[in-house]
């Protein structure tokens, strides 16, 4: 088991922070786990955190990174991790992604992916990837040197040349539009599209339910990956989240 999750909420400066994340590690757990430990204390401590969220965001994903890379030992050298996470900082929704876990929501009723799958085959990652002196291969998928099939995460020493930890980051205004949010790992969406899931999730209230709901769901359709699932719902204008068990 190689993914993690973590839901807080946190006062600053006397306001309200939700943080949600979902960590699917690759070539051990250390990464994620470290990601997990570290990514939102580094984010809520740093010093723009409430004037400027948004580069607070991107500067935490790169310290995490970087701090991360600096405590590997030999042994854990090839450890990376995924990071699809969701700010909410009173009516402004941040979410920022690095690699293939994934974040939905639900507004006006209808599923909206707020953040992208990092692929190696998409065109301006290749791009990237091979301006930095890099190559995608296909072995059984699209794979960045033909070991690793996503192209931004966390760690991933021997190819971090090419395999970067910044986030790609959505800003949204929280509203009564805006009922919840589905963050997972590709377990889930490997066999469950972002429109099934948001059906499966609209009739349960409580989120813990439809989390399990959807791994189920996951479970029973054949994934073969570890399946982590987090929904968020909102109660007005409020932010409530439930963490779910992990598979």
């Amino acid at each position: 088991m190689e993914d993690f999750y973590e839901t807080r909420i946190d006062g600053v400066d006397g306001e309200t922070v939700g943080l949600f994340g979902v960590f699917d590690g690759h070539g051990g757990v250390r990464a994620a786990e470290y990601v997990k430990q570290n990514l939102f204390s580094n984010l809520i401590n740093h010093p723009k955190f409430r004037s400027d969220t948004k580069s607070a965001i991107a500067e935490a994903y790169s310290h995490t990174d970087s701090e991360f890379l600096k405590s590997e030992t030999t042994q854990n050298k090839d450890a990376g991790s995924t990071a699809s996470t969701a700010i909410l900082v009173g009516d402004k929704l941040l979410v920022a992604n690095v690699g293939d876990s994934r974040v939905v929501m639900c507004k006006g009723g209808k599923a909206v992916a707020v953040s992208r799958d990092h692929k190696p085959d998409q065109t301006d990652e290749r791009q990237r990837i091979e301006d930095a002196g890099g190559f995608v291969l296909w072995a059984g998928t699209w794979r960045v040197g033909g070991v690793l099939a996503v192209s931004r995460a966390f760690g991933d020493r021997l190819l971090k040349q090419y395999v970067v930890a910044d986030p790609e980051i959505t800003e949204e205004v929280v509203d009564g539009s805006l009922e919840f949010l589905i963050l997972a790992s590709d377990g889930l969406w490997d066999v469950v599209t972002n429109e099934e899931a948001v059906a499966m999730v609209k009739p349960i209230e409580n989120p813990e339910e439809a989390a399990k709901k959807l791994m189920q769901e996951a479970s029973q359709r054949g994934s073969v990956d570890n399946i982590t699932c987090v929904v968020v719902r909102f109660l007005g204008s409020q932010g409530s989240g439930e963490k779910c068990e992990q598979h």
